[in-house]
């Protein structure tokens, strides 16, 4: 068990939270969710023991052995994949090379004997013997053949590397595993298996997540970092969104009887317990939910921004055509002889097996970037506004304040200050953030002022590269939906895959090798269809 003890964080004598108390069970995941900032990934460190708090402590029951994902992709660039693995667990790691150490003395003395004798009887305790064998199923069942467990992490490719590193937090089944943003660069493949096995993980799991699907697929319960406080909550992401809005909803109801309120929330209650999948762990939230009483729930007070796209004209006849468009790289040819068609107002979800393929042919659709061979014919009646997923190509002059940088894309009736201000408002960005300059803002605070931008330009297709990074899951909550409720063309990137289930209608995935083109076929239709897993075999394209 690991319990948090009386703790708080402070820097530069701001406090991030204070007088924070848990404990964290087995066969229990905890999704940890908080706005860009609150502290999410502070708050693992400490749990790891990488950050001392400033008050209170952190303790872990005796014996107990803690996992977590390693950030850095090149920490490991010395070592085999195989030997990445296995420092996992770093004891099992240390006796085994200390044994190989030793066998290689010559001589061979009494004293190596008896040392090797207790190494050997801790190994054994340790599943020593056969952690070479478990460490390479593991990797196996990522995807990662055994042709190359021995190859160096130096040569791998950075997808690959993700895949090993999160091999190496699972290994060895910890008693607690921590992992931050562990689906970042993982194929829909392999975050599906990560999802079983997490849904059945008898261990402590804690996670930080933007992937919503990802989250109330494995929690059973949420850590809210929220105004300086962590608070736990039984149940999924949905469940914890729902019911505070539910909590919000019944405590406006002042004249409502208390049991009209009860059997709301039973109702409520048993919506989600229904829907439970059949792991250990769903089975384990639906214990807790069942255990919920009117007194538990409680309003959230996170604040979701506005957005809501309009359009100035409607489309004519034709959106997008895309024809024998090819693109190399630096010699090497990443798009050859796509050809797709977009018809007014689909919303068509851009797949590749990489981001800079998806990217690219985004960019070409943009305008931005010429094909080497191919052309885009836009139908005459389209107007289109860009999200690139750089910055920079979306800010050239960063040292601009956000409310002059607005003004440019405002009509006559929008460019003045009070109507910026409030549409800034609904962004939340309050008060003086309106001065604030480009350069000076975080990741998740310059997608808004895009948002902001796409909202005053009112372009009737909107192209959008992977749009929810850096958003927190509020602003991806409130872009989700105003997308779906969006009445013009969408085409778009993006590794949520709850933006592809509920909003794209069309899906494309762009290669090397052509494109694989499938209108008015939903994200889980085309993923399902036994035809389109064969056209994705057949180009060793692995999404």
């Amino acid at each position: 068990m690991l319990t948090v003890s009386n703790v708080s964080v402070a820097f530069t004598g701001k406090k991030l939270y204070d007088d924070v108390n848990l404990k964290f069970t087995p066969g229990n995941t905890y999704g940890i969710i908080g706005a860009n900032g609150a502290g999410k990934s502070t708050f693992l460190k400490v749990l790891e023991g990488k950050l001392q708090p400033t008050t209170g402590n952190v303790s872990m029951d005796t014996n107990e052995r803690m996992s977590s994902l390693v950030q850095d992709h090149f920490a490991f660039d010395q070592y085999t994949v195989l030997d990445t693995v296995m420092q996992g667990h770093k004891e099992l790691y240390d006796v085994k090379n200390e044994m190989d150490g030793i066998y290689l003395h010559d001589p061979f003395t009494d004293e190596d004997g008896i040392r090797v004798g207790e190494l050997s009887a801790r190994f054994e305790e340790l599943d020593g013997w056969t952690a070479e064998i478990e460490a390479s199923q593991l990797l196996q069942n990522i995807g990662i053949p055994e042709s190359q467990h021995q190859t160096p992490m130096s040569d791998l490719p950075e997808v690959t590397k993700v895949k090993v590193l999160l091999a190496q937090a699972l290994f060895g089944n910890p008693d607690i595993l921590i992992l931050d943003e562990p689906t970042n660069g993982l194929d829909t493949k392999t975050i599906a298996w990560l999802e079983d096995f997490l849904a059945d993980y008898q261990n402590t799991v804690l996670v930080v997540s933007h992937d919503r699907h990802f989250l109330n697929a494995v929690s059973t319960m949420i850590l809210d970092v929220d105004f300086g406080k962590i608070k736990l909550f039984v149940g999924n992401y949905d469940f914890w969104k729902q019911s505070s809005e539910l909590a919000q909803r019944l405590q406006s109801q002042a004249n409502a009887k208390k049991e009209e309120q009860i059997k709301e929330l039973q109702d409520f209650i048993a919506r989600f317990s229904a829907n439970a999948s059949k792991s250990k762990q769903a089975t384990s939230r639906k214990k807790q939910l069942d255990k919920i009483t009117l007194d538990d729930i409680q309003p959230s007070s996170r604040k979701y921004p506005y957005i809501n796209f309009e359009i100035l004209r409607e489309m004519g006849n034709d959106m997008l055509r895309v024809e024998g468009v090819s693109k190399s790289i630096d010699g090497v040819k990443i798009l050859d002889n796509v050809t797709f068609t977009v018809n007014p107002n689909e919303k068509a979800l851009i797949m590749a097996e990489n981001d800079v393929a998806a990217t690219m042919i985004l960019d070409i659709i943009a305008g931005k970037v010429k094909p080497d061979a191919g052309k885009v014919t836009w139908g005459v009646t389209t107007t289109q506004d860009y999200l690139a997923k750089d910055m920079a190509t979306n800010f050239p002059n960063p040292d601009r304040p956000i409310l002059d940088y607005l003004r440019d894309f405002a009509s006559k009736e929008e460019s003045d200050n009070t109507f910026l201000r409030g549409l800034l408002g609904r962004m939340l960005f309050k008060g003086e953030d309106a001065e604030k300059t480009l350069d000076v803002l975080s990741g998740g605070e310059k997608v808004r002022v895009m948002l902001s931008k796409l909202m005053l330009t009112k372009a009737n297709v909107l192209i959008l590269d992977d749009p929810t990074n850096h958003l927190d899951l509020e602003s991806i909550t409130s872009l989700n939906d105003g997308l779906i409720n969006f009445q013009g063309g969408l085409i778009f990137t993006s590794h949520d895959r709850t933006f592809g289930q509920t909003i794209a209608d069309h899906i494309v995935v762009v290669s090397d090798q052509g494109a694989i083109d499938r209108a008015e076929t939903t994200y889980d239709e085309f993923m399902a269809h036994p035809e389109v897993q064969k056209q994705l075999a057949a180009k060793n394209i692995v999404l």
